[in-house]
């Protein structure tokens, strides 16, 4: 059971541009096999490089609904699958006590009482649906037994109610940071892509197109310095959201060109530590970048 999304690599690329989204064409390929194979996509890589908004821009591509599982630490199953409504529950076995027990144990665990999490929202859905399982790496290892059976056979077991089986599967994109080893069980499940920061090329392409107003030669001088900044050892190198964040501050400041002043009073845009701050500022040569 595919998705049906996309007809080509090139179409990947394509129309994840239109949406403001340049895909390498590595990214491209991984995105349309996913869809073809009907696979969940594994993105790994640092922070802010783009794997969240590859998600969104599949979603806004396939017109589809976007649902997204936020994991952090302490996720749990009523979280990330269903819940009951117990006050629910409560008030209707209140108000049923002349039944028997049975039949009020038959009425409570029905559809009306049912609070669908993200997982089992996802798995019922038959409109066109985007599943993004955003930062499973910082998940407890006990949520990864949640997805293997969606992940496996796209459906969710509730006790109460039985196997629940999609009827049209999702697009499933799961991101990580690999702050902790996923399983390879999980990994299998998938196929993998790693988001690394992108060439010189492409971080000016994707900048122009994010940055309006932007000027090619700056955009070219903030990538040379960003590549500068991430060559050396700093506590949280810059990632691409950041980069797109310098561009946008330097506009705003009026700043045409990058000289040491304005690189010197700007640096906390792009760097969150005082020691990365500080170590750039004495190590970062304009003239050689």
């Amino acid at each position: 059971m595919t998705t049906g999304y996309f007809t080509s690599v090139e179409d990947v690329a394509e129309r994840l541009a239109a949406t403001g989204y340049l895909a390498s064409p590595a990214v491209a390929t991984t995105v349309f096999l996913a869809d073809r194979l009907g696979k969940p996509l594994l993105v790994e890589g640092p922070a802010g490089v783009g794997k969240t908004e590859l998600a969104k821009a599949v979603a806004r591509v396939a017109d589809a609904r976007l649902i997204r599982l936020q994991c952090y630490e302490g996720v749990d199953e009523s979280r990330a699958l269903y819940e009951w409504n117990h006050a629910k529950q409560l008030l209707r076995i209140t108000a049923g006590r002349e039944e028997s027990w049975d039949e009020t144990r038959a009425d409570i665990f029905g559809e009306e009482f049912l609070l669908s999490r993200p997982l089992l929202t996802a798995i019922r859905s038959a409109d066109p649906t985007v599943l993004l399982i955003d930062e499973t790496d910082k998940a407890d290892v006990e949520v990864e037994g949640l997805l293997l059976e969606v992940l496996s056979d796209f459906q969710v077991t509730v006790p109460e109610l039985g196997t629940i089986t999609a009827t049209r599967r999702p697009f499933v994109v799961l991101t990580s940071n690999a702050s902790r080893e996923l399983s390879e069980a999980l990994r299998r499940r998938c196929l993998f892509l790693h988001i690394g920061f992108p060439e010189e090329e492409l971080e000016r392409r994707i900048l122009t197109m994010r940055v309006p107003g932007l000027d090619e030669a700056l955009a070219a001088s903030l990538v040379r310095v960003v590549g500068a900044l991430r060559a050396m050892d700093l506590r949280k190198v810059p990632s691409v959201a950041e980069t797109i964040d310098w561009a946008r501050t330097l506009i705003a400041l009026g700043a045409g060109t990058l000289d040491e002043r304005v690189v010197r009073d700007s640096l906390g845009v792009i760097l969150k530590h005082q020691d990365d701050i500080l170590k750039a500022a004495a190590k970062l040569d304009l003239d050689a970048v």
